[in-house]
């Protein structure tokens, strides 16, 4: 577990690029040092709303920003964070606002934590796009079909074996490497001939994930 939580540290806190996830890293790098020199202040809604103007002019300067339609035609599916349409035949597009998370920083935070536990269903950030003056993240996903409903006593026990207690509902803690792992309903998570693939994680990073490795 320690190697682990050493693994995952250098993933947030390093600077370098991890394979196809370095898109997101570099967004990640810039929030990350943006956090730094504008502390957080105690209003988190101005905060954010600081965060989102500097993203925006950060995705202007290195071409960030999705150009190509998202076509209405090809919507699926909608929760309360984010909108998913087809992409191609096997993948989809998910635009994300940041809703579910205090800062722009702990939402990619949290795609690269899923990109390291959940390789088979990693995200891959295509860009922004703002809509109605609202600010969207456009991820790519493989698209997984699922063959029957996932069982969630499988998935507890699934990520009991990795050290993740169910705390409450669908929410699970990680108390050795400082993490949190929420809302993991069947929807969140698919089966396909047995097997589980979570498609949509929402981690969140407490104190404890900066300490140091006993």
């Amino acid at each position: 577990m320690k190697n682990i939580k050493n693994e995952l540290q250098n993933i947030i806190i390093g600077d370098g690029s991890i394979g196809s996830t370095s898109q997101l890293k570099k967004v990640q790098n810039f929030l990350r040092r943006n956090e730094k020199t504008g502390l957080r202040s105690k209003e988190q809604k101005h905060f954010k709303s600081e965060e989102k103007v500097n993203l925006i002019n950060f995705a202007l300067k290195e071409n960030l920003f999705y150009s190509a339609e998202i076509s209405e035609d090809k919507f699926i599916s909608a929760g309360a964070e984010q909108r998913v349409y087809y992409y191609d035949d096997f993948h989809v597009i998910k635009i994300n606002d940041s809703i579910f998370y205090e800062s722009w920083f702990d939402y990619f935070n949290s795609l690269l934590i899923h990109n390291y536990f959940f390789k088979s269903s990693a995200y891959e950030l295509l860009g922004f796009k703002v809509i109605n003056e609202i600010l969207y993240a456009v991820i790519k996903q493989e698209f997984i079909k699922s063959t029957e409903v996932a069982d969630l006593n499988v998935v507890k026990q699934f990520l009991s074996y990795n050290l993740f207690e169910n705390n409450r509902n669908h929410d699970y803690v990680n108390r050795s490497l400082g993490i949190l792992l929420e809302d993991l309903h069947d929807e969140n998570v698919l089966s396909k001939d047995g097997i589980l693939y979570f498609i949509d994680t929402i981690f969140y990073l407490t104190p404890e994930f900066f300490a140091e490795s006993n």
